[in-house]
């Protein structure tokens, strides 16, 4: 329900997601059209419209609210909002406070949104740069928990929600061999039988409030009467916030898109399979495909409150993240939590960091430390980091991988030095024994080369004798692991040789040195231009056109050095003679099946 404004006296009445109910007042008599159109802007602010889902912030609005209208009166302002100027807005709001002069800001853009109520230059001035705008370096990227943190975070939240589902399967048990009170007695399973028929706000508290004999009766079987006896049926806010930071641990979804979510927003596609869809304060409406884990822990956390939610009220029965506060101001909440006022006995439940201190439980860096995790994967089985495709480089960096473990530390500095590495292989010219002078000054060279290529005088004469030969060029040594596995035959198809360091240049690879320029021509000539982006739609989707070319332009590059008279590599004879052996097909190459020209 979206919030509604309160004409006299000036405020804003608000439902929040979690169900709590506000009336925040304005308390201000200045500028009265100004301070109705500020209003009235904020409440189109609370959520479901805007982000604002707690009275607190909208208090903090108002206190800014009545900032800048105090300091518009002293400078002589008596108008409204289409009255502004960009020289009023801009002496306005350097007068407020670093951090006061956001809130007008979004409300006057939300009021221009709404009402249209500034000329171009001022609606221009309102929607640039933030006055007060805090430096780059001063911003400080969310740090993930330590392995230790991380594991003992989820050892405490899983110890929680065991304790919590076993007593309520024994309740249920109870429940279940029980009678009512007056006829059975006072005993746990008659005291579980009247909970679980009438519910937390049922007879058991009536009954028991105010009657002192009934209180002793029952603080004889629990020691915390009836607040004791209702949590295990009907889960409270501590068991609730557990499963949800892990639920948060399995899933990497952002904090609020987890309070966010209703029993409507999980698509089961069959018994181990779930889609949740939730909202990302930053873009929009996401969805994820579970883990199993996160599946069984869904599946548990509902068989848990299934009880709870028979007597839950109506507004609040659909909401995942239902709870009830035997003791609380308001008893049935969902969503948000208030100031974790349940999990401030982080000691007791033993949530301590590597130094022994309590650490706090917060939302945006169990997402930080679970994207860390997942990138550690990533980088233990492949050579290549990937970052999230919903992050921009700037968003991972900042986030995500400003702060590293060791181990992800030393991944990422292996990444740096293979890349450099490449990009100094690629510097290098090309090796290429051009006749028998180029042999004798090959040889000549040998003691430098045969370090660089790692062979002995037997491989290197089986390199130069044609035994090593590929399609393109001779291989220093097949099983290197430079394209593949170490071990194994190198994959690469035929043209990576073109770049490869472990490759040597003789008269003898003409032939097919033009075949594959000749291929390549074809590619691009020949082919119609829907079928070449057919052919190249995974690498032309997967990659922009600028890094491409830049990944392909590089073997035709050398291609070209190669074969040009210019270059020197080859002798005009040796050039003109390789030329007259091409066929211009593709029966020439050793190509796949859809590497073909048509």
């Amino acid at each position: 329900m979206p919030a509604t404004v309160i004409d006299d006296p000036l405020g804003v009445s608000c439902v929040f997601m979690d169900g709590r109910k506000a009336q925040c007042f304005l308390n201000d008599g200045r500028l009265p059209q100004l301070a109705v159109q500020l209003v009235r802007a904020l409440a189109d602010l609370v959520k479901p419209h805007g982000d604002l889902d707690s009275p607190d912030s909208v208090r903090g609005y108002l206190v800014s609210i009545r900032f800048f209208l105090r300091d518009l009166e002293k400078h002589g302002f008596t108008g409204a909002a289409q009255d502004l100027s960009r020289p009023v807005l801009a002496r306005a709001l350097l007068a407020l406070k670093q951090g006061r002069h956001e809130s007008p800001v979004r409300l006057l853009r939300r009021l221009d949104d709404l009402e249209g109520v500034f000329a171009a230059d001022v609606r221009r001035f309102v929607d640039g740069r933030n006055f007060h705008a805090r430096a780059a370096e001063d911003r400080n990227p969310l740090v993930p928990y330590s392995e230790r943190e991380w594991a003992n975070l989820i050892s405490v939240c899983e110890g929680i929600t065991g304790r919590a589902y076993t007593a309520f399967k024994a309740a249920l048990r109870e429940a279940g061999l029980g009678q009512d009170v007056a006829v059975g007695g006072w005993s746990r399973q008659n005291v579980q039988w009247m909970l679980r028929q009438r519910g937390p706000e049922g007879t058991l508290p009536r009954r028991v409030r105010g009657q002192y004999a009934a209180v002793r009766r029952l603080t004889k079987v629990y020691p915390g009467a009836d607040n004791e006896a209702v949590a295990a049926l009907f889960p409270g806010p501590g068991v609730v916030f557990a499963y949800r930071i892990l639920f948060g641990t399995r899933t990497g979804i952002v904090a609020d898109g987890i309070a966010g979510l209703g029993l409507g927003d999980i698509d089961w596609a069959g018994d181990r399979t779930a889609l949740v869809a939730y909202i990302k304060g930053r873009t929009a409406q996401e969805s994820l495909t579970l883990s199993r884990s996160a599946v069984r822990l869904l599946e548990r956390w509902l068989e848990h409150s299934s009880v709870l939610r028979e007597f839950a009220p109506a507004d609040l029965r659909g909401r995942l993240w239902l709870r009830f506060n035997p003791t609380g101001t308001y008893k049935w909440s969902a969503g948000r939590f208030p100031k974790p006022d349940e999990w401030n006995r982080y000691e007791r439940n033993g949530l301590v960091d590597a130094e022994g201190r309590p650490f706090l439980i917060h939302g945006p860096r169990i997402r930080t430390t679970f994207e860390a995790s997942k990138d550690r994967r990533i980088w233990q089985s492949t050579s290549r980091a990937r970052i999230d495709p919903n992050h921009t480089p700037a968003v991972e960096g900042a986030h995500y991988v400003a702060h590293q473990t060791p181990t992800q530390k030393a991944a990422t500095e292996a990444i740096i030095e293979s890349a450099q590495g490449d990009l100094i292989r690629r510097s290098q010219n090309p090796l290429v024994i051009k006749g028998d002078d180029g042999l004798a000054a090959f040889l000549d060279g040998f003691p430098a080369e045969a370090a660089r290529l790692g062979l002995d005088d037997a491989a290197l004469a089986e390199l130069i004798g044609g035994e090593r030969d590929v399609f393109a060029a001779a291989c220093g040594d097949q099983l290197s692991g430079l394209h593949g596995p170490p071990g194994k035959p190198c994959p690469a198809r035929p043209w990576v040789c073109l770049l490869c360091p472990l490759a040597l240049f003789a008269p003898r690879h003409l032939p097919n040195l033009m075949r594959l320029r000749a291929f390549f021509a074809r590619q691009w000539q020949q082919t119609p231009a829907a079928a070449f982006m057919a052919f190249f739609a995974r690498q032309w989707q997967q990659t922009p056109a600028a890094a491409f070319m830049a990944i392909f332009g590089l073997y035709a590059h050398r291609l070209d050095d190669l074969l040009s008279p210019e270059s020197e590599y080859f002798t005009a004879a040796a050039l003109q003679d390789a030329a007259g052996q091409v066929a211009d097909a593709d029966r020439e190459l050793p190509l796949r099946p859809e590497e073909m020209t048509w």
